[in-house]
């Protein structure tokens, strides 16, 4: 029997999940939900598609909500509500105030006795994976994450907020030296501004204030001050030819010594490089709500991170298969 999926929110999370769900012979999707008229929103399988408020009346037909909406203003209440009705799964992804959403989706599933998983995607997620397997690893040593060459969706947004621009992209940028430091095995210590620079194309609206525009992009706190930053304008076709996509991607390292006299030097190396962010992160929480589902149906309820899944967990195949053909 396939593992039956359900979608809230239908961007490009949300699409990219249920392209997800079709390379997954285990599973099923079986609903979209939205807060636009259903009616608007055309799935790329025909699958049907129901206002929020109808979710509710199909817990018996859904064994896993997965929650596509934003950490900033949708995810905090949205993951919780679900998970008083609903196994859930969400890419929560702010950091600082991933204890609290935990806290928040745990007391719901321990009152419902469903169970979820928060903030699974790449970062957080499989990177944080990977930064816990180094530390445990290799104790005596440092830890290096870089993104990029990619697309911040939530720095683009911020510029697109600036009064006088249309559209905008913006690329986080590893710098190459750095990189290069960490590669060799120095063990550098690095500002923010030395690990990466960020790189916007903005298309202003016609009489725009292009030298105020860049100014406020380099002068934003918390999300250009603290980088160089360099400002192109574009047309609006360029940006469309040029800058469609949402790739992303990134490397996190592990830096140890090991030995009596610190002689031997360690570098493990995690490197994912992306043509879509949010199909890549899609791939990831459909993976995850496997697990969600078969935990379930052990009897395990409350909320976990990526931190608690066994590897086993997350492949359609047997333990014994594994074993055979993995191990």
């Amino acid at each position: 029997m396939k593992i039956k999926i359900a979608i809230v929110g239908y961007g490009n999370l949300g699409k990219g999940v249920e392209n997800a769900v079709l390379k997954t012979p285990d599973m099923e999707l079986v609903a979209v939900f939205t807060r636009r008229d259903p009616a608007s929103v055309k799935t790329r399988t025909n699958v049907p598609v129901y206002r929020m408020d109808a979710i509710e009346s199909m817990k018996d037909k859904i064994d896993v909500v997965i929650l596509c909406g934003g950490s900033a203003n949708d995810l905090p209440t949205q993951t919780p509500e679900m998970a008083r009705h609903f196994c859930v799964i969400d890419s929560f992804d702010t950091h600082a105030k991933i204890p609290e959403h935990f806290e928040a989706v745990d007391a719901a599933c321990r009152e419902a006795g469903t169970l979820g998983i928060i903030s699974c995607g790449w970062d957080p997620g499989l990177f944080s994976l990977n930064r816990l397997l180094g530390q445990a690893i290799l104790p005596d040593g440092k830890d290096y994450t870089f993104w990029g060459r990619g697309v911040s969706q939530g720095h683009s947004d911020a510029i697109r907020r600036i009064p006088g621009v249309k559209d905008a992209r913006q690329y986080t940028i590893p710098v190459p030296e750095a990189l290069d430091s960490v590669r060799n095995g120095e063990m550098p210590t690095l500002s923010t501004r030395e690990k990466h620079t960020r790189e916007c194309f903005v298309v202003a609206e016609q009489g725009a204030d292009l030298a105020l525009i860049e100014k406020t992009i380099k002068e934003m706190p918390n999300y250009f001050a603290d980088y160089d930053t360099t400002v192109h304008f574009i047309s609006e076709e360029e940006l469309k030819r040029e800058h469609a996509g949402i790739p992303h991607g990134g490397m996190v390292f592990r830096i140890g010594k090991t030995g009596a006299d610190d002689e031997n030097t360690h570098i493990i190396e995690y490197r994912l490089q992306l043509d879509s962010n949010p199909e890549f992160t899609s791939s990831v929480l459909v993976a995850y709500a496997r697990a969600v589902y078969r935990l379930h149906k052990e009897g395990q309820i409350g909320c976990k991170t990526v931190f608690d899944i066994a590897p086993a967990y997350l492949h359609p195949a047997s333990a014994m298969e594994l074993r055979k053909n993995l191990l």
